[in-house]
């Protein structure tokens, strides 16, 4: 994993993190370690599959419309397309 050095952090995050070390009981490492990965990584996450499915019933679609669509689906595979562009 790649090595990260913040420089001129203000004075004030500094002992923000430290106060948060203290209560956390971890390292300054662990305590910045876990601030970017939640600030990165947020709770919620959208999941799209569950978002379609509540789009569906809000429309009220039924399972006989989702198989109607089924069969309806092109299933034909598509082809990428050529790259036509120059060299860079």
């Amino acid at each position: 994993m790649p090595i990260t050095t913040i420089r001129h952090l203000p004075c004030a995050a500094q002992q923000t993190i430290k106060v948060r070390t203290a209560l956390h009981g971890r390292s300054s490492e662990a305590e910045i370690h876990t601030i970017l990965e939640d600030s990165v990584h947020p709770g919620e996450c959208l999941h799209v599959g569950t978002a379609l499915a509540e789009l569906g019933r809000e429309a009220g679609m039924t399972n006989a419309d989702v198989d109607a669509l089924e069969r309806n689906r092109d299933t034909t595979p598509a082809v990428p397309l050529e790259w036509k562009g120059g060299a860079d």
